[in-house]
């Protein structure tokens, strides 16, 4: 018999996921349909997207090799049935105030950093770069880690340091580069680009990095299929770039700098970001989604 969700005490909730305690050890980790964009949380959800979440990140945790915070299958039996299959039990870590970016191409906040500077967090480049143009070697590239409704904000290896110390920060750049390659190159044999990913650690009890959050996700990367990759326009994706490329187009009507939060997502727009989380995860896991765990929706 599964407990039922009110017997765990609720700690926090994220722009897509809440958090409860399970006992001094662990945590229920549980993902909602609820999507994100530009600091907002939208009217509108994605149906099944949080059990796409859950399996893409307990794909990938098996998948690299990198010490994670998983502490039971997605089936055990302390997740309870209302949230099966979108909930993950996790261990309790501190959590490294770091947002630790990899990017292989230059795209996103990372070419507008570029654009201005030169450089992507410090990290000086060569001239001529564009959207899309594909780094020489994989870059980290943190960030802050915001509150809920401010904005990340790029930082330089020396913030890093400053934040965690040399050891530490060293740590968090290898296993982040080691992290993202190891991904990259098991996607890319499925036809799809890691173009980049965000990563959170933490630190367990016995002062080991852990990889925490959710792994290579399309809320968390962006997906590019291999075989219309062109340097210098905008790529399609199967990720949520999907979702803010429609809310900065004509069709929104929405002004990203105005006062005013993103409107609604058209039904066609949902079901259309579906369709590319459950392609995403199906081409690079090999899985059918209808396999998964959990009661669609």
């Amino acid at each position: 018999m599964r407990p039922p969700l009110s017997d765990y005490q609720h700690l926090a909730s994220g722009k897509v996921r809440e958090l409860y305690r399970v006992d001094d050890e662990h945590l229920l980790f549980v993902a909602s349909d609820r999507i994100s964009a530009f600091d907002y949380i939208l009217d509108s959800e994605i149906p099944d997207k949080g059990r796409i979440l859950t399996a893409m990140s307990v794909f990938f945790f098996d998948l690299v090799s990198a010490p994670n915070h998983l502490a039971g299958p997605p089936d055990d039996p302390r997740i309870p049935a209302e949230v099966l299959g979108r909930a993950l039990v996790v261990r309790r870590l501190e959590m490294v105030p770091v947002e630790c970016v990899a990017r292989g191409y230059l795209t996103g906040s990372g070419l507008i950093d570029y654009e201005k500077t030169g450089s992507v967090c410090g990290i000086a480049l060569p001239p001529g770069l564009g959207e899309a143009s594909r780094f020489a070697e994989p870059l980290f590239t943190p960030a802050t880690k915001a509150e809920l409704g401010a904005h990340d904000e790029n930082i330089s290896f020396d913030d890093v340091i400053d934040l965690v110390g040399p050891v530490r920060a060293n740590q968090l750049r290898e296993r982040t580069l080691q992290t993202y390659i190891q991904a990259a190159d098991h996607a890319l044999t499925k036809g799809i680009i890691i173009a980049d990913t965000k990563f959170e650690f933490g630190v367990d009890p016995d002062g080991n990095l852990r990889l925490a959050d959710e792994v290579f996700t399309p809320d968390s990367s962006r997906y590019w299929p291999a075989d219309s990759y062109r340097q210098g326009v905008v790529q399609p994706s199967y990720d949520k770039q999907f979702v803010r490329n429609w809310l900065t187009g004509p069709e929104s009507g929405w002004d990203r700098h105005g006062s005013q939060p993103p409107p609604p997502l058209p039904p066609d727009i949902v079901d259309a970001t579906r369709d590319r989380y459950i392609e995403a995860y199906e081409r690079i896991s090999g899985l059918r989604f209808a396999d998964w765990i959990g009661p669609a929706a």
